[in-house]
């Protein structure tokens, strides 16, 4: 396992890099911690480099074993001084192994063509910590794909793939599209759109969710725009008590993927 005992050397910066700037297409993905390095190496993710820091290294932590497993693999695994670490790790207090791994990309004409295709459209969501709840929700309530588009933040940047707790390595999404290019592609795959309001659409469980479905979420504040509002096959709302608006999206987004699944039998 090979050392580095500098911040200007040029792994750092290739870390520093994807932390500020995310792959758009999601092929290189930045992950940080236990959990995240872990569940990609079972899932059979290529690693292009890891790095672990020396205080990890030196005990005998879940981080070492991992890394050590990473470099029997043929990954080249970096060792670094935990001040160098803190460098690489995208967080304020470092978990001391970070990594970036292969995705396959997957296309929006793929998503759309699938026989059974429920996938959830994220329009204008700008958290990418609701970006990353969603991703994980998506892929607990058996939908088979997830746009990003309009000004949504970039699903695939190292907070959006931290908050979806690994869903964002096995649950095919799409991001960086705009809502025109969205939209045609559910109305080519045959897939019906049903957008949430926060008032007047159908109560969740009155709306058949079989077959062809795309759940289409709004963003933080502004909801789904009106011009796909007008273009939906459909309108939902939850029913909520008079003094309540809305709901942040992640909850909200739960809340109708679960309904979709109730009927769909995923």
């Amino acid at each position: 396992m090979r050392s580095i005992t500098s911040r200007q050397n040029p792994v750092v910066a290739r870390f520093r890099a994807l932390a500020e700037s995310a792959d758009p297409t999601g092929a290189r993905l930045l992950l940080d911690g236990v959990h995240l390095v872990r569940d990609a190496q079972e899932s059979g993710h290529a690693f292009e480099i890891a790095a672990i820091s020396a205080s990890r290294l030196a005990s005998d932590s879940e981080e070492a074993l991992i890394a050590r497993s990473l470099r029997r693999a043929g990954v080249d695994v970096i060792e670094a001084p935990d001040s160098v670490f803190a460098a690489m790790s995208p967080v304020r207090t470092p978990s001391g192994l970070v990594a970036i791994a292969s995705r396959h990309p997957t296309s929006a004409s793929e998503m759309c063509g699938l026989p059974d295709a429920f996938v959830l459209v994220a329009i204008d969501v700008q958290d990418p910590g609701n970006i990353g709840a969603l991703i994980r929700t998506a892929e607990a309530g058996g939908m088979t794909g997830m746009f990003a588009s309009g000004a949504s933040a970039n699903p695939f940047s190292w907070k959006a793939v931290r908050g979806s707790m690994g869903s964002a390595l096995r649950l095919p999404v799409v991001g960086g599209m705009t809502n025109a290019l969205a939209m045609t592609c559910l109305r080519n795959g045959g897939i019906r759109s049903i957008a949430a309001v926060p008032r007047g659409g159908q109560d969740p469980d009155a709306i058949d969710w079989r077959g062809k479905v795309a759940l289409i979420l709004g963003g933080e504040g502004a909801g789904v725009p009106d011009e796909v509002i007008r273009q939906s096959d459909l309108l939902v709302s939850i029913p909520m008590a008079a003094r309540v608006e809305s709901l942040n999206v992640a909850a909200a987004g739960a809340i109708l993927v679960y309904a979709g699944r109730r009927q769909r039998g995923r």
